[in-house]
């Protein structure tokens, strides 16, 4: 999935082992440019990992990957978790995690690849390099995604330019440039993670009000005036725990028990609308049909 300036830090070596039956590669240091134990270059679809474990198949790297997307959305597990990346989106891939490539998407941007200890122990700590907590896609904002552009685009000259410099300053500047971008991907990860909590907060009660209001409240808005936040908040939050709408979700909610009422009860099919908040039979067969492309009676039938 890379060319031929990040083909060795992706495709591993001969002393590759196994964990649990999981293939591990090691990140070559002898492949990278002067030797040093970073490479960054551009993706492309001409490459495989290794001759032995195709990109499709689950295998493990004791290296980081940074994966920065400028193409079509592409599908990639990490850890037995599925991600989809767009243009602009990043993915994090951290030493002893398990990921697989999708055979069906075609990856596209820069990656970047470190080696554990090419950087000091400090820089380690301030960039949380080790922090499994953290999502591995982020989705930097206009702003963020230019300053992480540019300073992947500064990284990658500096790799590449051998020729100014000793190795030992060519390898110093590389530790002090990565770093930087680091600690911007560094801070994006952190701020995803705590937008990721909040939203999570919000999403949980909306949830619960929904949970007790539905048959009555279909309003987005008097949900949101009732928690106290803002529609856009609430929108916000609904769409990063679910990817739906708030009305989508009160309406699914609202659909659900219909369902159960029309399948289990016998109220009429008015009485049901009613108790979920339709006063009048024709709306809610409109609404139920809308939703679902059957009539009540006819959803009612088919269970019986």
């Amino acid at each position: 999935m890379a060319d031929r300036t990040t083909q060795g830090s992706i495709q591993g070596g001969a002393d590759d082992s196994r964990v649990d039956g999981i293939r591990t590669f090691p990140f070559p240091v002898e492949l990278s440019v002067g030797g040093v134990g970073m490479q960054v270059g551009p993706m492309g679809t001409d490459r495989t990992w290794h001759a032995d474990a195709p990109l499709e198949r689950v295998h493990r790297i004791d290296f980081h990957v940074v994966m920065l997307f400028d193409g079509d959305p592409v599908r990639h597990m990490i850890d037995f978790a599925e991600y989809e990346a767009t243009a602009g989106d990043l993915l994090w891939i951290r030493p002893g995690q398990v990921h697989r490539f999708s055979p069906t998407s075609e990856y596209r941007g820069t990656v970047l690849t470190m080696q554990p200890g090419f950087l000091p122990r400090a820089t380690v700590e301030a960039t949380g390099l080790y922090r499994y907590d953290l999502p591995p896609l982020l989705r930097p904002s206009a702003p963020q995604l230019a300053g992480l552009e540019a300073g992947l685009a500064q990284l990658r000259r500096e790799y590449e330019d051998t020729a100014t410099l000793p190795l030992s300053l060519h390898t110093a500047v590389l530790r002090h440039t990565l770093t930087a971008f680091l600690l911007r991907l560094a801070h994006l990860a952190a701020s995803s993670a705590d937008a990721g909590r909040q939203a999570e907060s919000t999403f949980t009660l909306f949830r619960d009000a929904v949970e007790k209001g539905f048959a009555t409240n279909h309003s987005v808005s008097a949900y949101a005036d009732a928690l106290g936040y803002s529609r856009r908040t609430l929108v916000r939050a609904v769409r990063a725990a679910t990817g739906e709408t708030p009305k989508g979700f009160i309406d699914k909610r609202v659909v659900l028990e219909a369902k159960r009422l029309l399948a289990h009860t016998d109220l009429p099919i008015g009485r049901v609308g009613a108790a979920i908040g339709f006063p009048d039979a024709a709306n809610f067969s409109k609404f139920f049909q809308q939703h679902t492309e059957m009539t009540p009676a006819a959803f009612r039938a088919e269970l019986r």
